[in-house]
């Protein structure tokens, strides 16, 4: 792969694309992490419990959007990236809309099934184009921005909880023409849709860059895809459930943070919006984009493990703070915390996919980008928040217990990572040699 700008789009054109990419995964974030701070509200109205409000959060988003990622991902290695992107986004924008006209439990699911096979749509297809942008020394910092998208939307989705909160106590139910009377926390998601709509616009603005490096522009039977990936097993095993499990304490803890400040420190829930969305929008970007220039700056000096190094350096550092912040009597220091914990969390989720992009011929990125998706997200958003709920509900049976779930459930998991990427990082280089083997050989 060339190791300079020969052949890649301009500077300005590059990171034009990342910018518009980055705002789709924003508005995605904000539509997939709204939910957490409106469990009360919905519960009330749904008249469900912690677990059934943990299936909406996470496994019925996450499965449809596994399951719909692989071959969405294999369209993105062989038709225009940016069309699938315009239509995924339009998709998941209806179906976020949807969510807020819902008025019973099956109709909210379904809902969210339909918002997750739209987001599937997009990271694989992302993760090419950026790829194809940059070269090699400078594709795990674009990635890293990219990904921002992740925590600038999460931050925001609180932000935006948190102002819904109070407006629902404030002014009660609003009538809208057409649909009539709803809930507060209902005409959210109708302006997210609105929103997810008009940004289709600024699609047009991407152009598709010529896909290059090993295996550019060649039609790879799935056959070949699956006995590549078998070879690099030990490599893709240990990368996708080493992350995976920083992903499972990642949404485990996201998607009940609020709810633990709420009831262990009796915060409202607009107070936990802004003071916990500020802390993921803030120290989120910061880590994940502090990994990717990390992982840049150590690829630049030799190091060709440098993607999957980060990512063992980053659950190190998250150990002390993910077993300290459940158990602060202060809810100040608690908070205070949880701005390391989110700084060490964030930073693999630009090098993680950047070092799928590194092992990898262009004409298996988009598909192999998917299964790592389909393994964290499957993994942490489809049962991170309802492990968490179930430890909750069945072990403790205790609302109050909440604190003791997360500290179990995010101590493991990221434990879990510090074995499973440590065992990765010889299989990683030997990939990286593999993949220069490739190219020399017929597809």
């Amino acid at each position: 792969m060339p190791n300079n700008n020969n052949g890649y789009p301009s500077s300005t054109r590059a990171w034009v694309t990342v910018a518009i990419l980055m705002v789709a995964y924003v508005l995605s974030f904000i539509d997939r992490q709204i939910l957490n701070l409106l469990v009360g509200p919905i519960r009330r109205d749904l008249m469900i419990s912690d677990t059934q409000m943990s299936l909406l959060m996470g496994l019925s988003f996450a499965l449809f959007y596994t399951v719909c990622g692989i071959p969405l991902g294999r369209l993105a290695d062989t038709k225009s990236r940016r069309g699938l992107i315009a239509i995924g986004v339009l998709f998941w924008s209806a179906a976020t809309a949807a969510c807020g006209m819902a008025k019973l439990y099956w109709q909210f699911l379904i809902c969210r099934i339909g918002v997750g096979v739209g987001e599937a749509a997009l990271s694989p297809a992302a993760y090419s184009l950026i790829a194809d942008s940059f070269p090699a020394e400078r594709r795990a910092t674009a990635i890293s921005v990219y990904s921002m998208g992740v925590y600038l939307g999460s931050g925001i989705a609180f932000l935006l909880g948190g102002l819904v909160i109070k407006f629902a106590s404030a002014q009660g139910d609003v009538v809208l023409p057409v649909i009539g009377e709803v809930r507060p926390w209902q005409l959210i998601f109708l302006i997210l849709g609105a929103a997810g709509v008009l940004f289709t616009l600024l699609m047009l603005a991407v152009r598709e860059p010529v896909r290059r490096g090993v295996g550019a522009g060649i039609a790879v039977p799935l056959a070949d895809v699956g006995r590549y990936i078998r070879a690099n097993r030990r490599t893709v095993l240990c990368h996708n459930f080493g992350f995976a499990g920083l992903a499972f304490a990642g949404y485990g803890s996201a998607a009940w943070v609020p709810s633990f400040f709420i009831r262990t420190y009796g915060w409202d829930a607009g107070q936990v919006g802004v003071v916990y969305g500020s802390i993921v929008a803030v120290f989120g970007c910061l880590g994940i984009v502090f990994g990717g220039r990390l992982a840049d700056w150590m690829a630049k000096r030799g190091s060709s493990d440098a993607n999957m190094r980060v990512g063992l350096y980053a659950a190190v550092g998250a150990v002390p703070f993910v077993l300290a912040f459940p158990l602060m009597d202060n809810a100040v220091w608690a908070a205070v915390l949880m701005a390391p914990t989110v700084f060490c969390l964030s930073m693999p989720f630009g090098v993680a996919p950047a070092a799928i992009q590194e092992i990898m011929p262009n004409s298996m990125r988009g598909q192999a980008s998917a299964i790592y998706l389909f393994v964290i997200t499957l993994i942490g958003l489809g049962i991170g928040p309802t492990a968490v709920a179930l430890v909750t509900d069945y072990v403790f049976a205790d609302d109050q217990a909440l604190r003791y779930s997360l500290l179990i459930v995010t101590s493991l998991a990221v434990f879990s990572s510090i074995v499973l990427l440590s065992m990765g990082l010889k299989p990683y280089r030997e990939s990286v040699v593999r993949l220069q083997g490739w190219s020399a050989s017929p597809a």
